[in-house]
């Protein structure tokens, strides 16, 4: 909501419009230029200021002694704000009646005339122009071809989980290879450490040569005689 604070009195607009049409100026100057018969006193017109100022519609900088105000606030937006609180507040609302009623309190120049009928013809054309831009907005819109959505990807299909059967043989292949490895280096391994073995255990000492067995007595002739003839007997 608009903060009544804001909205400055007749006589507070009175002296903003000095200050926008002569820009910065003194207590005296804004005096001086103030519209109107009515002589304002200086602490008055003082007054006025320093209560624009507080609306943050006016700020002053001191110049030695003498302060020097300036309006901080765009005019459009005052007028504007001021006028609509007229029409509302006199009129009802009604604008047709508020602008009779304004152009009835005084003679217009030729200039004056030249310058409204300029706003006005603006006006006319205002709702014109924004039709048609609407209408050729709608035209492109409708020609312009319509993109078609990318389909949409495929999912990769997930991979099957290899049987149980594969993944035991499989398993079942690499634990044969590793103890067939490991079965190829043992013989090398027991060759290399009995290598090593032979080299590192001392010459064996020869065995002492056997004695000769004495050679057995020759068998006295007398019984070889009487073997020799009990055989000869025997075969008889």
């Amino acid at each position: 909501m608009r903060s009544a604070t804001l909205q400055p009195t007749n006589l507070e607009l009175q002296a903003l419009t000095v200050l926008w049409s002569h820009g910065p100026s003194t207590v005296g100057e804004v005096l001086d230029a103030f519209p109107g018969d009515a002589t304002r006193a200086y602490t008055t017109m003082l007054t006025v200021l320093r209560n624009l100022e507080s609306k943050k519609l006016v700020r002053h900088v001191a110049l030695g002694k003498a302060h020097v105000f300036e309006a901080v606030c765009e005019r459009g937006a005052i007028v504007a704000r001021a006028a609509a609180d007229f029409v509302a507040n006199v009129f009802g609302g009604r604008l047709d009646e508020a602008v009779l009623a304004i152009l009835s309190a005084g003679g217009l120049t030729p200039e004056e005339k030249t310058t409204i009928q300029q706003q006005l013809t603006q006006l006319r054309t205002m709702p014109a122009k924004k039709a048609t831009k609407k209408v050729a907005k709608k035209a492109a819109a409708k020609k312009a071809p319509v993109k078609k959505a990318a389909p949409a990807k495929k999912a990769a299909p997930a991979k099957k989980a290899a049987p149980a059967k594969k993944v035991a043989k499989k398993a079942a292949k690499k634990a044969v290879k590793k103890v067939a490895k490991s079965a190829k280096k043992a013989p090398a391994k027991k060759a290399a450490k009995k290598v090593v073995a032979k080299k590192a255990a001392p010459a064996k000492k020869a065995a002492p040569a056997k004695k000769a067995a004495p050679a057995k007595k020759a068998a006295p002739a007398k019984k070889v005689a009487k073997k020799a003839a009990k055989k000869a007997a025997k075969k008889a």
